[in-house]
């Protein structure tokens, strides 16, 4: 069932990128991708890496994602979203760089698989340790994080808000 899940996730992420890629819709590739990180989220609950699915939830589809979106939003566009005249490249470049991506997949592909992971250190250290996954760190920095350093936390968080209220602001003003 995991490995199933694991090549649903990874489908996920090489489609939506893929889609990504080739959409003139520049909102259709911001949703695309929020498939994408939440996907490579997914990828990290699966392997147990839960403070890394977390932050990733958090920064990339939280953060980022999210400015990016303001920013489609915040500026001004040509009706039907359409560029007024979108660059035309020669055919002869497309194909070379489509070449060179493939070129470049099949060395990475060919290097992954011939790889010995199970001979690296840290990965034989871990697998004689064999450390539960409940052994979380989430509630630990949580914890830190609302008690001890809870002035920080929000000082940050003003200081974002303050800088997403100035930025639209600056977005807003007609010159």
């Amino acid at each position: 069932m995991v490995l199933l899940l694991f090549y649903f996730f990874c489908f996920l992420i090489v489609v939506s990128a893929f889609l990504m890629l080739l959409t003139r819709h520049i909102l259709y590739a911001a949703f695309l991708l929020l498939l994408t990180f939440l996907g490579i989220a997914a990828l990290y609950a699966l392997v147990g890496a839960d403070f890394l699915a977390v932050s990733q939830v958090v920064i990339y589809v939280g953060g980022v994602l999210v400015l990016l979106l303001f920013g489609i939003m915040l500026t001004h566009q040509p009706v039907g979203g359409q560029p007024s005249a979108a660059p035309q490249t020669e055919s002869r470049n497309l194909w070379w760089g489509a070449l060179t991506g493939i070129g470049f997949f099949a060395l990475l592909a060919q290097v992954i698989y011939k790889a010995d992971f199970t001979s690296k250190a840290w990965i034989v250290s871990a697998e004689s340790q064999k450390r539960l996954l409940n052994n979380s760190s989430i509630p630990h920095l949580g914890a830190n994080l609302m008690t001890h350093y809870l002035l920080p936390f929000e000082i940050i968080a003003i200081l974002l808000l303050v800088a997403l209220v100035g930025a639209t602001l600056l977005a807003s003003r007609k010159s």
